[in-house]
């Protein structure tokens, strides 16, 4: 179980920074490629290449991570605190009238969840983290 765990946080880690390796390479492209973001505000290279770094430094937390175990949870659990930080950013754009109760279920693949596989990973282990 544990070798699968570290997999999926490696495979995890890759995807969160090819997705800020598009951002920085291309944000243009990746702001008219991904679902709602066009509806979120004008396009600003500046501000997509920022949260572009943000998302290469947190998949090299999540592959870090999986390699050493004495940073894990460090290194899991900060991600998980930004990534949640993000999606509660989102349900709370809803709370407050900026969004449309629709976009929840359109961000919760790419925004939702994300977080909850990172919160899962870093309980995951700090319960484990003995061993």
């Amino acid at each position: 179980m544990t070798k699968a765990i570290l997999t999926f946080a490696l495979v995890f880690g890759a995807g969160l920074a090819a997705n800020g390796l598009y951002m920085l390479a291309d944000p243009q492209a990746w702001y008219f490629a991904i679902p709602g973001v066009t509806t979120t505000g004008p396009f600003n290279q500046h501000f997509l290449r920022d949260i572009g770094l943000i998302f290469v430094f947190l998949g090299s937390a999540f592959a870090l991570g999986a390699a050493r175990c004495e940073v894990r949870t460090l290194l899991w659990g900060a991600g998980a605190v930004w990534l949640s930080g993000h999606a509660l950013f989102h349900f709370w754009e809803v709370a407050v009238g900026i969004c449309g109760p629709d976009a929840l279920a359109r961000d919760f693949p790419a925004v939702t969840t994300p977080a909850l596989l990172a919160v899962a990973l870093t309980v995951w282990s700090a319960r484990h983290a003995d061993r």
